[in-house]
């Protein structure tokens, strides 16, 4: 028995007399039970120092009387038992190993091992209620070193039988990472959590599990950017996350196998966070295949169908998720699910051909949604604006083509209402078909209501209103939003917004302006392909955006050499976008206006042949082709109509159309004095208010 040269635990005694509680409101220490039990303790001489500190500490800290428990864990030497632990521990796992007895006799039993750790993992929780945060982390630091020294393989299983140390060791591996979140340090923090899962600590599933959530969910959200992790066991070709988001992925992942396998149970919690992080980096498509993996009933049948249907909705897959909407809907349990009416109609308004279909699942959300949310209830209509606007094109007749469209701007109008001017895609929808309406004084307020509420930060918006501007012929005021936005945006961001301006500066006569800014693009496309980094789908995604931007900005820069007559200049564009997309309907189109300017009519026929041949619906195509068939006039004027007529029914607001409409009307005889002035009329007030690039 070592002796004390003072008491345990009144040390100092206006510590204690400050001392708070875990449990009891306002307990103080009781000093003279504790000097009893050390007096105790020591006239049995079965404990030595440290010991009974540590037992007395555990008493404190059970009490409640966390000031007094950690002034008593304090006095614990752990520097000088350290050895004294490791030697036990290891000399413990070496006796289990020969199932024989060792004649040495190792210098702390387990249990006492098991109580000055218990005391080391007691005083990390103690200084972690008394908000010392760093100290705690720095105590449970010492606690696991010493463990992961002394038993690198791992605690045997035995050792559960004989002592609380296993209980203590789940504890500890748990409450590190928590306690550098506290103390504020993220990158430590990482690290505990990697060292919890990746080293030998034979943790139960349950525990681990547990972390692993723990870990995902501070990867997604913490917004710090990792280093990634270092496996020096893994296996050769195995994946090796490269940063936050795909080491939480893979940990997710991991997860839903567990519940897969019926190791652990269903937690809708890690199916919402794995969405979140798969949608983020374009990975809705394998987000699709491990929803379709779990096991039956381990998610509801319906809303396993609207995950699925969204996953292939947001991957570009409209075909598949509108069967998946409309075997759900058809379903006799679930044919009123808002949700799921909600996106089937928004899916059908992006397909003209399903419009009518996508306005009756508006009209059903609508009917369910009557004294119910108001919000929910404004999102509705908008989805019926979208259908109502897309069915408006496959209608025939100018009347009702305009009774739809103010259909779609009341449908709009009341989204706005309910949800109070507050939502940003209501708004938005509402300055467009505004816009695509000419009311362009109401899509200018709109359009600013929006970038408003964005707080500007948007570049949608910003291009929309530049749109807008133009449309009113304010070049100047639109090429200003675009340089406002192209310095609050970042370089990647880029070249939407400069393709915007090169068009606002040829449509003030700034052709070299135009060309140095179309330049810009492509400069910028070009370190844009050599230095980004991303998932598999949305590098796919992001690389063929960047080549549709590319393969236009070729594409305008050659219709810029066309005016001026430099043929070679544009040969040399037009071959630079045959490697990008050698059958695109616009490239066929612009080589089409190149044979044209040359005088080469047949075979500029030829390449409007083509290009409606890849795209039938491509109005430019149409509208040329009829003015060089009016020129070659070889051609009878009733296929020319069909011609122009085809292409107003899929762009009334087409002032090309409507111009060689009235040359047709005037000229072949096939029409009235009266409609070929409307039509000459018509195109005058659309090209008046023709944007620079179509509202949509």
């Amino acid at each position: 028995m070592v002796p004390s040269p003072e008491s345990l635990a009144t040390k100092d005694h206006t510590s204690s007399v400050r001392s708070s509680r875990a449990g009891e409101a306002g307990q103080k220490p009781d000093t003279g039970n504790i000097e009893e039990a050390e007096s105790s303790l020591r006239e049995s001489g079965c404990l030595n120092y440290e010991e009974a500190r540590a037992l007395l500490g555990r008493y404190e800290y059970q009490k409640g009387n966390i000031e007094a428990s950690l002034h008593v864990f304090e006095g614990i030497d752990i520097a000088s038992v350290t050895p004294k632990l490791k030697l036990a521990l290891a000399e413990r796992v070496q006796t289990q190993k020969r199932r024989s007895r060792s004649f040495s006799t190792p210098p702390l039993s387990i249990n006492a091992a098991s109580l000055l750790l218990e005391a080391v993992f007691l005083k990390a929780k103690s200084l972690q209620a008394l908000q010392r945060y760093k100290e705690a982390a720095q105590s449970c630091t010492v606690l696991l070193d010493i463990l992961e020294s002394s038993l690198p393989a791992g605690l045997p299983e035995t050792f559960a039988t004989d002592c609380k140390l296993q209980d203590t060791l789940n504890k500890a591996v748990e409450l590190l990472p928590e306690l550098c979140k506290l103390a504020d340090a993220p990158q430590e923090a990482i690290m505990a959590y990697r060292r919890a899962l990746l080293h030998q600590w034979n943790l139960d599933i349950q525990t681990t599990a547990k972390i692993q959530k723990e870990f995902a969910i501070f990867l997604l959200y913490s917004g710090g950017e990792s280093c990634p992790p270092n496996l020096q066991s893994q296996m050769d070709g195995s994946f090796v996350p490269r940063n936050n988001i795909e080491e939480a992925i893979l940990l997710l992942m991991i997860l839903l196998r567990k519940i897969s396998l019926q190791r652990i149970e269903w937690d809708p919690s890690i199916l919402d966070h794995l969405s979140y992080a798969l949608s983020i980096s374009g990975g809705l498509k394998t987000l699709a295949r491990k929803v379709e993996e779990l096991l039956p009933r381990t998610i509801d049948r319906q809303e396993m169908s609207l995950i699925l249907a969204l996953c292939y909705y947001g991957g570009g897959d409209d075909f598949t998720a509108l069967n998946l909407l409309r075997k759900l809907l058809s379903s006799t349990e679930d044919h009123t699910c808002v949700p799921s009416l909600l996106l089937a109609s928004k899916v059908c308004a992006e397909s003209p051909d399903c419009a009518s279909e996508g306005i009756i699942y508006a009209h059903k959300a609508i009917e369910r949604l009557q004294e119910r949310c108001s919000h929910l209830l404004g999102v509705a209509n908008c989805v019926l604006g979208l259908s109502l606007t897309a069915h408006s094109r496959t209608v025939l007749t100018d009347s009702e083509r305009v009774k739809i469209h103010s259909d779609a701007l009341k449908s709009f109008e009341s989204a706005g209402k309910l949800t109070k001017m507050s939502d940003t895609n209501v708004i938005y929808h509402l300055c467009l078909e505004n816009a695509e309406q000419r009311k362009l004084d109401v899509a200018v307020h709109y359009a600013n209501w929006f970038l408003k509420l964005e707080g500007g930060s948007t570049l949608k918006g910003s291009m929309l209103l530049a749109r807008v501007l133009s449309a009113q012929k304010r070049f100047l005021d639109a090429e200003t939003v675009i340089n406002v936005a192209l310095e609050q945006s970042g370089k990647w961001d880029h070249g939407e917004l400069l393709r915007t301006k090169a068009k606002l500066q040829i449509a003030q006569g700034q052709v070299k302006n135009a060309i140095e800014t179309y330049t810009q693009i492509l400069a910028i496309l070009q370190v844009q392909r050599k230095s980004f980094r991303l998932g598999e789908d949305l590098k796919q995604e992001f690389g063929d955006h960047c080549r549709t931007l590319e393969l236009e900005t070729w594409l305008d820069l050659a219709s810029i050499y066309i005016k001026l007559s430099q043929w070679r200049d544009a040969e040399k564009c037009l071959s630079k976008t045959e490697a990008i997309s050698s059958y695109s309907a616009c490239r066929l189109y612009t080589a089409g206006l190149l044979n044209q300017s040359k005088g080469l009519y047949k075979a500029a026929l030829g390449d409007y042949s083509n290009a409606l041949a890849v795209n039938p619906s491509h109005v430019p195509s149409l509208v040329s082709s009829a003015v060089v068939l009016r020129k070659i006039g070889k051609q009878s004027p009733a296929i020319i109509r069909s011609l122009l007529t085809e292409a107003l029914r899929l762009d009334r607001m087409n002032a090309s159309a409507w111009y060689n409409l009235g040359l047709l009307y005037k000229e072949g005889g096939l029409g009235s004095a009266a409609e070929a002035a409307d039509c000459f009329e018509a195109a005058i007030i659309l090209e008046e208010t023709e944007p620079v690039e179509p509202f949509r």
